[in-house]
C-alpha cells in the first residue's frame, strides 16, 4: 500500500482535480492493531459500500489510466453520492483508485469524507480489493470503495457468494453501481469471515 502523503486542495496527481476529497490520515492506535478491537455486542455491524467509477470518456491518445469522466458519467456519480448519503450511514473513510476517473467520481459524489488513493486498486482482482480493505483501521465503522470492473462487483460477489443479489452483480455492474455489504467483525478478518450483501443500486 503507498505511503499516505497529506495533499493541498492544490495538488494534482495525473493533473486531475481533487474537489472534495480530503487526505486520509491513519489513526494513531498506540498499542492496539488493526483487528485487536472486534464490535462488541452493543456495536452494529459495519457497513462496506462498494462503488464502481461513473461513466468515462476515451478522448484519443490518452492512456487508460487518466481517462477522464464523460458528462453522464459526471451525472451518474453525482446522483450515487446522493443516494449513498440518503440511504447509508456516514463515509468514516473512502479508498479509492488512483485512475483519474475513479477520483473524479468521487469528487462528483460528494462525499467529504478523508480519503486514502490506492495504486492498488487500480487493475486489482478482486482478492485484491479485498486485501486493500482489510487494511482498514478498525475505527472505520463505514467505508466508501471507489474502484474498477471486474474487481469491485468480484468483491461483492466474493464476500456473498450465496446471496440473492450476487447473480445480477456478477451478471452486470454498470458504471456508477453500488453494492453495499454489512460486516460482522474487524475489517482485517474480511477475507475470512465475508459479509452480508444487503443492497444493488444503479443510480440513474
Amino acid at each position: 500500500m503507498n505511503a499516505v502523503t497529506a495533499t493541498r486542495p492544490s495538488d494534482h496527481v495525473d493533473d486531475a482535480p481533487r474537489n472534495g476529497i480530503f487526505p486520509y490520515t491513519p489513526p494513531s492506535l498506540g498499542a492496539a492493531t488493526v483487528g485487536s478491537m472486534p464490535p462488541g455486542p452493543h456495536l452494529p455491524p459495519r457497513t462496506l459500500i462498494l462503488l464502481r467509477h461513473g461513466k468515462s470518456a476515451y478522448p484519443p491518445e490518452v492512456a487508460d489510466h487518466r481517462r477522464p469522466l464523460a458528462p453522464r458519467g459526471e451525472r451518474q456519480a453525482g446522483m450515487a453520492g446522493d443516494w449513498i448519503r440518503r440511504t447509508q450511514p456516514p463515509v468514516d473513510v473512502t479508498l479509492c483508485s488512483t485512475a483519474t476517473r475513479a477520483r473524479l467520481t468521487l469528487a462528483a459524489a460528494r462525499i467529504g469524507a478523508p480519503t486514502r488513493l490506492a495504486d492498488e486498486l487500480y487493475g486489482a482482482t478482486p482478492a485484491e480489493v479485498i486485501g486493500e480493505i482489510a487494511r482498514t483501521a478498525d475505527e472505520v465503522r463505514t467505508l466508501l470503495v471507489v474502484g474498477h470492473e471486474p474487481g469491485v462487483p468480484g468483491a461483492a460477489v466474493a464476500l456473498d457468494p450465496a446471496s440473492p443479489l450476487a447473480e445480477g452483480i456478477a451478471d452486470k455492474f454498470p458504471t456508477s453501481a453500488i453494492a453495499v455489504l454489512t460486516v460482522p467483525a474487524s475489517w482485517c478478518d474480511l477475507p475470512r469471515s465475508g459479509a452480508t450483501l444487503v443492497n444493488f443500486h444503479v443510480p440513474r
